[in-house]
């Protein structure tokens, strides 16, 4: 199967890219690349050149993927156990309330098996997403990863950027209760102050009032930021400079915690996709570059099947109410991608 990456803004413009891939340290001047990396930034290479790329839409989707006739996967999926997630929790908390860390974000991973069909077809569902989510793919020979995400790290129009803070989690049913949340607006507004705080290192940045977003029978607190660079930036650079936000990483963001986050991740077997940057510069010189967080996802790594869901923690949280939401995210990407 040819390998392929997809990339759909939320307006409905997609661009699929087939391979092999030429892997570069920087992106190329005509735009049309994608930028795939882990959660830790570790490939030297990100920017992945595609042999041909096309605009495409849902309806010319099947002709341009060719996916052999592959049908639909169908997984089963295994009940995640909450042994170690709940460790993870309780320690993250007791630094918590000690005032030593402010929030961060551990990941649970309900594992299944792929029994029949192959993921690639779930690109029909991606391009077929909530009009609100970046949809991201891709795909190699026998793993990749796909999803539709809500979460914007920031878009690039020479030297204007907007970014987003989204943190905050409930149904959607739970409007009213959700708008006075004290603790889903704690964990909102760390994000928005680490965002205002690197940002405002590269210019004057603007924040619209805190408001709603609603994607995939999700409800999240959202705050769209914008600001004019005061001298230039590359794309690496500000992937490097914002990432981890603590919407997926940790609060302080310093060595000491974002090494006891990887620790966490590999405990819990977290794929390295899952709130790692995804990007797509576009074709032509001076083009956007956007830049999104991988989440609302699944990943595959031969017949094993990923589902990642994550939470922040912070002073307010209770374990049960933190199990839930995470359920609530899993199943807001199984409901979007039918599996």
């Amino acid at each position: 199967m040819t390998e392929l990456a997809l990339f759909r803004l939320p307006g409905g413009r997609a661009w699929l890219g087939a391979g092999p891939f030429e892997a570069l340290a920087a992106p190329p001047s005509a735009g049309g690349c994608f930028y795939v990396n882990d959660f830790d930034l570790r490939d030297p290479l990100p920017w992945k050149r595609p042999a041909r790329l096309v605009e495409i839409t849902p309806a010319t989707l099947r002709s341009q993927a060719g996916w052999n006739g592959a049908e639909p996967p169908r997984i089963i999926w295994a009940k995640p156990v909450t042994e170690w997630f709940k460790m993870a929790f309780r320690r993250i908390r007791r630094e918590v309330l000690g005032r030593r860390l402010e929030k961060m974000v551990p990941v649970l991973t309900e594992r299944g098996t792929i029994t029949a069909g192959h993921p690639v077809r779930l690109l029909e569902r991606v391009m077929e997403a909530p009009s609100n989510t970046w949809g991201y793919a891709f795909i190699g020979q026998e793993s990749g990863f796909l999803g539709a995400s809500p979460e914007l790290l920031f878009l690039m129009r020479g030297a204007q950027i907007e970014t987003m803070a989204l943190a905050g989690t409930a149904k959607p049913g739970d409007r009213a209760d959700f708008l006075s949340d004290v603790k889903e607006i704690e964990e909102h507004e760390i994000v928005v102050r680490y965002l205002l705080e690197r940002l405002g290192m590269l210019g004057d940045v603007v924040r619209e009032p805190r408001g709603l977003c609603e994607a995939s029978g999700l409800l999240h607190f959202q705050s769209r930021l914008t600001l004019a660079l005061k001298s230039p930036s590359s794309a690496d650079a500000l992937i490097r400079h914002l990432h981890p936000t603590p919407a997926v990483g940790c609060l302080p963001r310093d060595e000491h915690w974002l090494a006891r986050l990887r620790d966490y991740r590999q405990q819990l077997q977290v794929p390295g996709f899952f709130g790692a940057p995804f990007g797509f510069i576009e074709p032509g010189a001076d083009s956007p570059c956007h830049v999104i967080v991988a989440i609302r996802g699944i990943g595959w790594q031969g017949s094993e099947a990923q589902l990642p869901s994550g939470c922040g923690i912070v002073s307010g949280s209770a374990f049960d109410h933190e199990w839930r939401e995470l359920r609530l995210k899993r199943e807001s990407v199984t409901g979007m991608l039918g599996v």
